[in-house]
């Protein structure tokens, strides 16, 4: 089967079994391996890619089901010039990932809750990361960059990086 997409803003067509899914899809049949395939069963939020705009878990999502919709992966989030977003630089500054296992998921999904839920608090910024599992950090440093990440994307100013000498 034949499913046209955009991915990161590039026209794709994936020649892909009905039963493909949208994860499979994207690593397999685009090499986009940016998006990690976790727990198959949209548990751990490794998965997470952006539909239309809106952050999905894509191990739970068969690639038909999106035909001709709009795709971002993490590869698709920085400036075409290697400049990192906003969450991606604040997730650097704070030291929010150690393993990076779950990095990419969890920006993507950060990037989705600082969209629709601009200035949220910190407790609601535990509650709406509650689909994505970290193993490694304890979830204190993702907090703090996406709190950072979020005021960058509504400012629209640059992540100041620690300067080390």
């Amino acid at each position: 089967m034949q499913v046209k997409l955009t991915v990161n803003g590039r026209a794709v067509t994936v020649d892909a079994p009905p039963n493909t899914f949208l994860v499979h899809a994207i690593r397999e049949h685009l090499h986009l391996t940016g998006t990690h395939v976790g727990c198959d069963t949209a548990q751990c939020g490794a998965c997470t890619v952006h539909v239309n705009g809106r952050a999905v878990k894509s191990c739970n999502v068969l690639v038909a089901q999106v035909a001709d919709a709009d795709i971002t992966t993490i590869e698709g989030v920085a400036q075409p010039d290697g400049t990192m977003h906003p969450m991606q630089a604040a997730f650097k500054e704070c030291h929010g990932l150690q393993c990076g296992f779950c990095t990419p998921g969890m920006v993507m999904s950060a990037i989705d809750l600082c969209t629709h839920h601009p200035k949220s608090s910190e407790t609601e910024v535990r509650a709406l990361l509650d689909g994505n599992i970290c193993r490694c950090t304890g979830y204190q440093n993702i907090v703090k960059a996406v709190m950072m990440g979020g005021e960058a994307m509504a400012s629209g100013q640059p992540i100041k990086t620690a300067v080390t000498a």
